[in-house]
């Protein structure tokens, strides 16, 4: 057994926020909504962990100097978050927020009586954070209407619509609540409700603990520039500001999809009655998409092309940066970075998309051993985006080890160990579950505990509901449920969160090769309907089971018996899909990733 050796812990990013709510103007229309939502938006973001300055109804001089304030005291990584409800208007190409004393201006005086929020923003960019959140809860229509100048006498380049421009340095994602050239949506004074609709929307779903805070905000975004009569026509020309994130897009356009089967009112006079149904609707669309890592939109009657395409390996076994030996499990990252547990070269290596000749090795690689610069035999790994690590099931070490993604990481540091580990899973809440082949058990963990609480088996081997016979590759999905692939026993588990015993999804027939049966099952990947996919590794095939029926499943990709063609497999054993929908097998036997594209 391997003798745990301290490692330093990989450093928590801080988290800091300035959020100001300006209502009260002293020459234009006051607002009734900002100083609740800077109010309501501080609580909850302290709530996750943020640290918050919040400022009220500056004058400009003052508001300068909180800006000024804030981008003083972020340090390089911090995860940094603005936030700024009240008036905001556009002027050529640049967006200014207004502080309570800006008087009537023409637009060429925007930049001494107004804050650029552009200019602001490339500050905070300096500052090289982590990430970047900007989060404006204002409207976006041109300085002319808000200030009443006489639109026969303004210069037509004057009226073009502000979008931010690419800009430097680190990632930011920049949500605004409509596009450009429209009014945000605040309530009229007197109403019941205390929000702004676009930060009512943000308070309800960034409490959902440890959901992706960025993710979150960007559906947000999309849906509020999609979802308003009149404002239909900013779904054509919605800006979604990502830079370093710009794999999200996809995903967001996707859930626009499920925004054109809003009716929302149909005109800007909303009632209460109004706002109510629009919440219910949006809260029905926004439960039904996973908006976290691992949560892929599948539809029903998908298929895949049955010819795979090589994306690692495939040039025999070996231990060169354009082979494999043995890979098991796999994780593919939002880019389609594919990580792979490579076995019998007891180390950990990665293929970014379109890298078909060589891989990276990123943890590992230096012969079977039990140093912390060392692997032996893992198993599976997975990208814990919260610390920009993997998590490795090191086996033949008994541990589960974190390795820093970051350049320069020459060794990992111990998680757990004493547990002969074999598959992972993380929930949104960054549970950690684990399995163990000698105990029969799956365990979840908080990172920062050693012993962990049984959520599936924990007796003796065996194939009662209760019981689990060296189980190995998991699954856990939004509502906690774990599914386990029970290798011996020849079936699929679900455990819903806090049950005794466990519910029977695929296989439990014996072992075959009829649709009703699994010849030692491993890899495991549940969608957004609950259907199940199954690598059922004896069989050399990948399985289907759609959610309800439990007597057969079917085959979509190999079951031609093993074989190195690009429609065999040979043993396959980890198995994911991408954000798309396509999908990926460790060819265990002919040591090689194949991907299969969805149709």
């Amino acid at each position: 057994m391997a003798t745990p050796v301290s490692a330093t812990p990989t450093k928590a990013k801080r988290k800091l926020a300035l959020v100001i709510g300006i209502g009260k103007y002293q020459h234009i229309g006051s607002l009734s909504n900002p100083e609740n939502d800077a109010d309501d938006m501080t609580s909850e973001l302290k709530s996750i962990g943020f640290t918050v300055m919040k400022a009220l109804h500056l004058t400009r001089d003052k508001m300068n100097s909180v800006l000024e304030e804030f981008k003083k005291s972020i340090q390089q990584s911090d995860m940094v978050l603005f936030y700024f409800a009240g008036h905001g208007v556009q002027w050529k190409d640049q967006n200014y927020l207004l502080a309570t004393d800006i008087p009537n201006v023409s637009g060429i005086d925007l930049n001494e009586k107004a804050i650029n929020a552009q200019r602001f923003l490339d500050d905070l960019c300096d500052q090289k954070p982590f990430v970047t959140i900007f989060l404006l809860d204002c409207c976006r229509t041109s300085y002319r209407n808000t200030f009443q100048i006489d639109v026969q006498n303004a210069n037509t380049e004057e009226s073009k619509l502000a979008d931010f421009k690419e800009m430097h340095g680190a990632g930011a994602l920049i949500a605004f609540a409509c596009a450009p050239g429209i009014p945000a949506i605040d309530i009229p004074a007197g109403s019941v409700p205390r929000n702004g609709l676009f930060t009512k929307y943000l308070l309800r779903h960034i409490k959902t603990p440890n959901e992706d805070i960025r993710m979150i905000l960007s559906v947000m975004k999309e849906i509020f520039e999609g979802v308003w009569s009149p404002l239909k026509q900013a779904s054509k020309t919605a800006q979604l500001m990502i830079h370093s994130i710009k794999s999200w897009i996809d995903i967001i356009k996707k859930i626009a999809q499920d925004v054109e089967k809003l009716k929302p009112p149909t005109t800007i006079e909303y009632n209460i009655e109004g706002i109510d149904q629009l919440s219910m609707e949006m809260d029905r669309i926004l439960n039904s998409v996973w908006i976290v890592q691992k949560k892929v939109n599948i539809p029903a009657n998908a298929k895949w092309t049955q010819n795979g395409v090589t994306v690692a390996g495939g040039h025999g076994s070996g231990g060169a940066t354009n082979q494999l030996y043995h890979p098991h499990g796999l994780f593919v990252d939002d880019d389609q970075t594919v990580v792979i547990a490579d076995h019998w070269n007891h180390r950990i290596m990665q293929w970014k998309n379109g890298d078909t000749a060589n891989g990276q090795v990123v943890a590992g690689g230096k012969g079977a051993g039990n140093g912390l610069h060392q692997l032996n035999r893992p198993t599976d790994v997975l990208i814990d985006k919260e610390t920009d690590s993997l998590i490795i099931c090191d086996i033949r070490n008994l541990r589960v080890v974190r390795w820093s993604r970051r350049s320069g990481t020459t060794q990992g540091e111990i998680v757990i160990d004493n547990i002969y580990c074999f598959g992972l899973a993380m929930d949104e809440q960054r549970y950690l579950y684990v399995s163990d082949v000698i105990k029969h058990e799956v365990r979840r963990y908080r990172l920062d505990e050693k012993n962990g609480t049984v959520v599936a088996g924990g007796k003796e081997p065996g194939d009662g509901l209760n019981q689990l016979n060296r189980p190995t590759y998991l699954f856990v999905d939004r509502q906690q449920n774990v599914y386990v692939s029970d290798h011996d026993n020849n079936r699929v588990m679900k455990w819903k969160k806090g049950a005794k015993e466990g519910i029977v999804v695929a296989g439990g027939q014996g072992r075959g090769n009829s649709l009703t049966q699994l010849s030692y099952p491993s890899g495991l990947f549940v969608d957004t309907l609950g259907t199940l996919y199954v690598a059922d590794s004896k069989n050399h095939r990948v399985m289907r089971w759609t959610q309800g029926d439990t007597k057969q499943g079917t085959v979509i990709v190999g079951g031609n018996d093993y074989g190195a063609g690009a429609n065999e497999f040979n043993y396959p054993t980890g198995l994911s899909f991408d954000r798309h929908g396509n999908l990926y097998a460790a060819d265990h036997n002919n040591h090689r990733v194949q991907r299969f594209s969805i149709g």
